[in-house]
């Protein structure tokens, strides 16, 4: 495994982050994830030297199952050797009916739900607590004043941000600056080859802002692994029980002319390398040169996941990253 330092944190963690979304999330009566296939995943995590473990309070069927099955796998190991981070912003259906303060990023909120996530990985305190959207009912300067407690309290290190628009972002670590309030120094946008120029804007502000960016759904929903094949009607054959299969919106999301087009550039030099199109889907996102980039894998199963960390055993050239660079610009 590669390590780096996240961002403009003090912090080392492993190039590869763990998502653990996945972990009792249900389909109908199909689980993705169960606790037993989770604490495999997870021990298959601590053998190929990943640290780096992402869930949130929502994750699972109820909420919260992703943190308690982690909490129950951690217990077994030395807490200070994993970098573990959650979210806080939607309503914890555990709670029953939601109420008006049961949701966003309000003080009541995100004290009640840290207590929560805390209980249930069983530890003292998140290396880093992302908040999963931006509010638009809540001013940014209470969010960042509850979350700044946090870090002061010890409960929290380091803080973070999944998806939003660009000017949010600067709005928040403007606020930040002006306010003497922490910042947020890592991010959560949805990056692969595919979508990166669709956030290009916030990913500008994260280089100059020295932000760490850990993309989720670096191999668009499992598209760039290459294991879906296209039809002769525009459609694709998705295997049984991948993602595609399972989600009706799988090919709004991810099945378009860029994404043939970047898969095709991505096998090919997988081809040269000798690699698969998931390990070369990764590392062209660590190896991004403006911006720390640890890209969070969701694998189903110990195979899939020791398939991905052999991204970091590969090298691409300038020629290789142009060639997949040119197959999306050219379907712009």
């Amino acid at each position: 495994m590669e390590y780096t330092t996240l961002g403009n944190t003090g912090t080392t963690v492993s190039k590869l982050c763990f998502g653990t979304w996945r972990f009792g999330k249900t389909h109908g009566d199909t689980v993705e994830t169960d606790r037993e296939e989770a604490h495999e995943l997870l021990d298959t995590v601590w053998e190929n030297g990943i640290n780096f473990i992402d869930t949130a309070n929502v994750y699972g069927d109820p909420d919260g199952t992703s943190e308690e099955w982690i909490g129950e796998w951690l217990d077994e190991y030395d807490r200070e050797d994993f970098v573990i981070a959650s979210k806080v912003y939607f309503p914890f259906d555990g709670w029953g009916e939601p109420g008006p303060n049961d949701s966003g990023l309000g003080r009541k909120h995100i004290r009640a739900q840290v207590e929560g996530t805390l209980e249930r990985l069983g530890t003292d305190y998140l290396d880093l607590y992302y908040i999963h959207r931006w509010d638009d009912d809540t001013p940014i300067r209470e969010t960042l004043s509850v979350l700044t407690e946090l870090v002061r309290e010890g409960k929290v290190h380091y803080l973070g941000a999944s998806s939003m628009a660009a000017w949010k972002l600067t709005k928040a670590l403007w606020t930040s600056d002006v306010e003497g309030l922490e910042r947020f120094d890592v991010t959560q946008p949805m990056v692969n080859a595919v979508e990166y120029d669709d956030v290009s804007d916030y990913l500008d502000v994260c280089a100059d802002q020295d932000v760490a960016v850990c993309p989720y759904s670096p191999l668009a929903g499992g598209f760039l692994t290459g294991k879906y094949e296209r039809t002769d009607e525009g459609g694709f054959e998705a295997p049984d029980g991948s993602r595609g299969s399972l989600d009706d919106m799988f090919d709004e999301y991810y099945v378009t002319e860029r994404a043939w087009d970047v898969l095709d550039a991505v096998e090919s030099v997988a081809d040269e390398v000798g690699a698969t199109p998931a390990q070369v889907s990764l590392r062209w996102l660590i190896e991004q040169d403006r911006f720390t980039c640890v890209p969070i894998v969701g694998a189903r199963t110990p195979e899939q996941l020791e398939e991905n960390v052999g991204a970091v055993e590969i090298d691409l050239t300038d020629e290789q990253f142009e060639h997949i660079d040119a197959a999306r610009a050219d379907t712009e």
